[in-house]
């Protein structure tokens, strides 16, 4: 049996990844391919819990490496019980979100040092990667325009445009770093131009 492919999908809040991940699943349905769609922080009844500590605006200031450490505990959770079970299963793996977003959140956007988070991620996920990563751009203030105009925030949601800054620069340095597994979706244009980038990019790797 072939082993899944994994993709990951990333970027800012308000990018547009919810409401184009339903379009991914189904072109990739449409090529036959048994999917497994998740996300991070989350995927699993543990890692849901974690994801509410973690995005909770009425809990006190989180230390950045207490939230760090909370994202791989989620992330290890969503290895061992979900994600490498259905990759070895052949399904492929659609998720929301993965160590990447560590990198640039925690890494770019709170100052903790790219080494650390590089050490843990080899700690918890071996050699494991993402074969395809779609970075959905959108610059801060428009994305961040879009967040709030959906009503209530989350503590991520709530940070100056300086830090989601900080964040896309991280992002775009990843996938400039990585062109053979980074496409980057410009999602600052109309759903149907977002559309046919999504397709153009599913058609390439199917």
């Amino acid at each position: 049996m072939h082993r899944g492919k994994f993709i990951t999908i990333e970027g800012l809040e308000g990018a547009g990844k919810t409401c184009n991940i339903p379009y991914i699943q189904e072109l990739l349905a449409a090529k036959g391919i048994e999917l497994m769609q998740t996300r991070e922080p989350g995927g699993t009844e543990m890692g849901e819990a974690i994801r509410e500590l973690l995005i909770s605006t009425d809990l006190p200031t989180m230390h950045e490496d207490t939230e760090l450490l909370l994202m791989f505990a989620a992330r290890t959770e969503h290895l061992r019980k979900k994600i490498e079970p259905a990759l070895a299963a052949g399904k492929w793996v659609l998720c929301d979100r993965f160590t990447d977003a560590s990198y640039a959140y925690q890494g770019a956007g709170r100052g903790i040092p790219l080494q650390r988070i590089a050490q843990l991620e080899t700690w918890v996920q071996g050699s494991l990667r993402p074969d395809y990563t779609l970075l959905f751009d959108v610059d801060a203030e428009t994305g961040l325009g879009r967040a709030h105009s959906r009503g209530e925030t989350d503590r991520f949601e709530e940070e100056d445009i300086d830090f989601f800054n900080r964040v896309r620069e991280q992002y775009l340095n990843m996938a400039e770093a990585e062109p053979q597994r980074y496409s980057i979706i410009n999602t600052v244009v109309e759903l149907p131009q977002v559309r046919q980038q999504l397709k153009q990019v599913i058609d390439n790797i199917v």
